[in-house]
């Protein structure tokens, strides 16, 4: 490895390679995702299969004649089509990007694939009609936009509070106008109230009770989900119909008010407990240190975030802790400083006999907005990333010091971090023909966010001064 932009090699996992040639041997494009996963966005009426492709509208001529359409939608069901023809769907790009670099990084095909929720079905996938309707075995649900925050990258059908300032300021004066309600409009995606009838929650609840026996993992998002009265109603379901083998999951940001915070800290103690499910993982995002990472993820206390955790590390040892990073450019700065806060809360609190550390960071890259990507930064600030990776590469789990194991970041984790270096520095040799553009947007997205915030970002990023005035200069 050198700053030179050489890209990081992978070690590669000899079980991962062997599973990726059994995929492969289904299709070189297949992803059990496709089948077994599912995202709804109830608020709305969208649906996709893993995280990365965009969410498509829910047809309600389709869910009229059939609930599982909030999973099992004409369109999905055209994608997994192409999958077992050994075809790549453009809505996963995600995973093509990865897997064109010229590295050893195994794309999220992969590692979705061989999870306990899709790895057991893939055989009985391949051999069955592409057009089936499926039970997926990993459901994640929002079921509204309320939301306590209002996120720099976020978009309005996600977060009532943002839906709040678009409709008192309008979109933002980007060259795509981001997150212009019009735009939302257009494209069917603006949320349904909470004081109207929505056809999507009703086809939820109706679908349940057939769906929730094949359920593996069940995830809880939002918005904040810990705001909404569906997901109390969920976790009372469960406690009253318990499910062993069911492995359940909540998005929150952890800066709710004490009071939800203590209620659902009882529950999680019951369900674990009381052995009504498999496991509770709770998913929380960070992206940055400090006031950086309140200036992305606005409304957020970042002291309060990190007390959470330990709260919950100390409280509930057995609870599965993630931490999700959507690094962006604003991450650049002080995630090394973030990743060190990590590294604190995994070696203070090591679990059972098999030194399991209490939390997992999980690190995409964002894909959109534009502005706020990665890619558009600089050659010479991709050296910032480097000296990341390097700070997790010299804190692997396990590595000793004056004879000692450390505790610390596990090899998946690492490479996660190097993907994104390996893409960023594979774009910045290619730069896209629109860098300009979205370096255009950036600085007028951020002047628009200090106006209508309050904040100060020459202030918050010091270090993003020069880059700033670059992309000022391009006006």
């Amino acid at each position: 490895m050198n700053e030179s932009g050489l890209i990081f090699q992978t070690p590669q996992n000899s079980s991962l390679t062997e599973f990726q040639t059994r995929l492969n041997e289904v299709s070189p494009s297949f992803c059990a995702a496709k089948w077994k996963q599912v995202t709804l966005h109830l608020q709305n009426g969208f649906t996709h299969s893993c995280h990365h492709p965009t969410a498509h509208k829910i047809p309600l001529e389709e869910l009229k004649r059939n609930p599982s359409a909030l999973h099992n939608t004409e369109f999905k069901k055209q994608q997994r089509k192409l999958m077992l023809q050994g075809k790549r769907p453009t809505e996963c790009d995600y995973c093509w990007r990865v897997e064109d670099t010229k590295s050893e990084s195994l794309s999220d095909r992969i590692y979705k694939s061989q999870e306990s929720w899709a790895k057991p079905f893939i055989e009985d996938i391949a051999n069955k009609p592409w057009d089936d309707d499926v039970y997926p075995s990993y459901v994640e649900v929002s079921f509204g936009n309320l939301c306590n925050l209002k996120c720099s990258y976020c978009f309005p059908q996600f977060s009532s509070r943002l839906m709040e300032e678009i409709e008192t300021h309008g979109g933002y004066p980007t060259h795509d106008n981001f997150n212009n309600l019009d735009n939302l409009r257009k494209k069917n995606e603006i949320p349904i109230s909470p004081k109207e009838h929505n056809p999507y929650v009703e086809a939820f609840w109706k679908w349940w009770p057939k769906l929730y026996p094949h359920l593996k993992t069940f995830r809880i998002t939002g918005g904040e989900p810990l705001l909404n009265k569906n997901t109390f109603k969920t976790l009372d379901y469960i406690i009253e119909n318990p499910n062993p083998d069911l492995s359940l999951a909540i998005n929150s940001n952890l800066c709710i008010p004490e009071i939800q915070f203590r209620d659902v800290l009882e529950k999680i103690k019951r369900l674990l407990g009381d052995g009504l499910i498999k496991q509770f993982e709770l998913f929380t995002s960070a992206e940055a240190k400090g006031k950086q990472a309140e200036y992305i993820r606005f409304g957020m206390d970042y002291n309060l975030w990190l007390d959470r955790i330990n709260t919950l590390c100390k409280e509930v040892p057995e609870l599965q802790l993630t931490v999700t990073s959507t690094y962006n450019v604003l991450s650049l700065p002080s995630y090394r400083d973030f990743l060190n806060d990590i590294l604190t809360i995994k070696r203070e609190y090591t679990l059972n006999s098999s030194q399991r550390t209490a939390l997992y960071l999980e690190t995409p890259y964002l894909r959109y907005p534009n502005h706020q990507a990665v890619f558009i930064i600089q050659p010479e600030m991709l050296k910032t990333l480097f000296s990341q990776v390097t700070f997790m590469n010299d804190n692997l789990d396990g590595t000793e010091r004056d004879g000692v194991s450390l505790r610390g970041f596990y090899s998946s984790e690492i490479d996660k971090l190097k993907r994104i270096y390996n893409i960023t520095a594979s774009e910045l040799k290619n730069p896209s023909p629109d860098n300009n553009t979205n370096r255009k947007d950036f600085v007028l997205f951020i002047d628009e966010h200090d106006r209508r915030r309050g904040t100060n970002f020459l202030e918050t990023f010091p270090e993003l001064e020069d880059f700033y005035h670059l992309c000022k200069s391009l006006l």
